[in-house]
């Protein structure tokens, strides 16, 4: 009999049957978050959209990692997964990349669809980046609202939404919609029942498209600093970006910029 000790292999483990896919746009001055220049840079603009990427990665990971959800997550990059900072974001996140395919969103969310559910996942969230403080657990119940709904929605205050989860393709869910209007969640949720889709909602929550999102944003990040560190909701890296924001709006304004 041979005196070595017998190796055991641990069983692999099981691959996940959930995707989440992030969207986001590389932080490049002058094609991110232009709606807020001016009174931001196009420089401070493309700081706070490197915030919110990183923001959603972390909260991803900490909502995967807390609910143990069963979950394999995707960074949809735009304009190219070859850029250097989402190979960084790649190999410090460990996340996967996928390109955004598409004339318009609702095309690049429906390749983005189509992609992840041709590799075998059965349920697929999309969420974006402009909600650095979205809930942990939110991530959570959109996977629990697709055991019994075909689609779930996050919507925003705007009238859009910031996430939408769906349990099968559904290409004409996408199209038609008038996008970066106050219609475009009622307008996919009407063609969701026509399509005969059971939907669902999450609760509401802010996106930051515009200058008045951005100083709801900036005050509610000096309220979330007065809690204790443990339960704050922003990142030490978004809050101070905000910090430097408001103390230079001001000034701008007065003088018109």
């Amino acid at each position: 009999m041979s005196s070595h000790p017998v190796r055991r292999h641990s069983p692999p483990a099981a691959r996940p049957d959930s995707a989440l896919v992030i969207f986001a746009k590389a932080p490049i001055p002058g094609q991110v978050k232009t709606r807020l220049c001016p009174p931001l840079t196009h420089d401070e603009a493309a700081t706070l959209q490197g915030s919110f990427v990183l923001d959603a990665l972390e909260r991803t990971n900490a909502a995967v990692a807390k609910f143990k959800l069963p979950l394999a997550r995707y960074l949809a990059c735009a304009p190219s997964s070859a850029l250097p900072f989402f190979k960084i974001m790649e190999a410090r996140q460990a996340v996967s990349l996928v390109d955004q395919i598409g004339a318009d969103l609702g095309e690049r969310m429906h390749a983005a669809f189509e992609t992840m559910f041709g590799r075998g996942y059965r349920k697929v969230v999309l969420v974006g980046t402009d909600v650095p403080t979205v809930p942990l657990d939110y991530y959570r119940d959109a996977l629990s609202l697709l055991r019994d709904h075909d689609a779930v929605f996050g919507p925003a205050l705007d009238g859009g939404y910031y996430l939408v989860g769906l349990t099968k393709p559904a290409p004409d869910l996408f199209a038609g919609v008038p996008w970066s209007t106050d219609r475009v969640l009622a307008v996919t949720r009407d063609i969701a029942d026509r399509l005969g889709l059971r939907t669902a909602l999450l609760p509401e929550w802010r996106d930051v498209d515009t200058i008045d999102d951005l100083r709801d944003l900036i005050a509610a990040a000096l309220t979330d600093s007065q809690r204790p560190a443990q339960s704050r909701q922003f990142s030490s890296r978004t809050a101070g970006v905000l910090q430097l924001l408001a103390k230079r709006l001001p000034s701008r304004h007065n003088s018109g910029q």
